[in-house]
């Protein structure tokens, strides 16, 4: 499961609005012949590809997929199909479907007489998973907002050049679209659709957050990473509708006071959980996560 959660993340930032998810296919003596991930919507699904890998070797074997293999028709056959036809004798899934028509692909398969077990390591399958999934519960894109803060904590109206572009390279292949501190789309394309449907206007948008994040939800995207300033994106942080944040505090000498401007100090923004500390060369970077 950890080797098909690993490919899973390949299709991070071009499967949307489909989930990321990766498939391993052991044979029936529980040895690997065949791996897959899905890469964007209206190609082959990660069962596929790995049974498309596997060939013969995956009858009688197992297939250790991320996401409950769907069960319907769609641009592509069902998932549960393929591993009926493939005569899989058992299924591992991590994370159950909640989009999943009917009675399920787990529940249809056990039909056919395959072997099911549910959340196999579902908490590490999340750790790609997660954002497709806060994304359905929420009813928009998973949005993570990075910014430089100030010796205060609170975010600056500034992004220094060399902490933008490293970050946004580092993070942009892992969200469907990247809206640059200047205000416009950078890049993206979830589903697949041309550039075209990114030509949005993020500025004049940004004066009402809901509209603005339907907008861009509407594209498919299902994660969105902002890289701006307070004015620009304050009153889609104001509305709730950051789930992550990603701060910079530049470093501080060993003994430092606020001096003229002693108040209280912050670290990430109130309403956010601490959920990681990282040391870098010229920062120290703090990830908060909704509370």
């Amino acid at each position: 499961m950890r080797r098909a959660i690993a490919i899973s993340a390949q299709g991070l930032g071009s499967t949307s609005p489909n989930p990321p998810v990766g498939c391993v296919v052991l044979d029936s003596e529980g040895r690997t012949v065949g791996e897959g991930y899905h890469v964007r919507k209206g190609e082959s699904h990660a069962e596929v590809n790995a049974l498309t890998a596997a060939g013969k070797l995956a009858e009688g074997g197992t297939a250790v997929v991320t996401l409950e293999p769907c069960n319907h028709y769609g641009r592509t056959p069902p998932c549960r199909e393929a591993l009926i036809d493939a005569n899989v004798a058992r299924v591992l899934i991590a994370v159950m479907d909640p989009t999943s028509r009917g009675e399920g692909g787990a529940a249809l398969l056990r039909r056919a007489g395959v072997e099911v077990e549910q959340e196999f390591l579902k908490d590490e399958a999340l750790l790609v998973l997660g954002t497709w999934q806060a994304s359905l519960n929420d009813g928009r894109p998973f949005i993570t907002w990075i910014y430089e803060a100030g010796t205060d904590g609170k975010p600056t109206l500034n992004f220094t050049q060399d902490v933008a572009f490293k970050e946004m390279n580092s993070l942009r292949g892992s969200y469907d679209l990247v809206i640059s501190q200047e205000g416009g789309i950078q890049e993206g394309v979830p589903g697949g659709h041309g550039n075209d449907v990114f030509h949005l206007p993020c500025r004049a948008l940004s004066d009402n957050a809901d509209e603005m994040v339907k907008v861009l939800g509407d594209t498919g995207a299902r994660s969105i990473l902002l890289s701006g300033t307070v004015d620009q994106f304050s009153r889609i942080a104001s509305a709730g509708m950051v789930d992550q944040v990603n701060s910079y505090l530049p470093r501080t000498s060993p003994s430092w006071s606020p001096g003229k401007d002693v108040g209280r100090v912050t670290a990430i923004p109130d309403g956010f959980r601490l959920t990681e500390v990282t040391r870098t060369a010229s920062h120290v970077r703090l990830t908060g996560r909704r509370t």
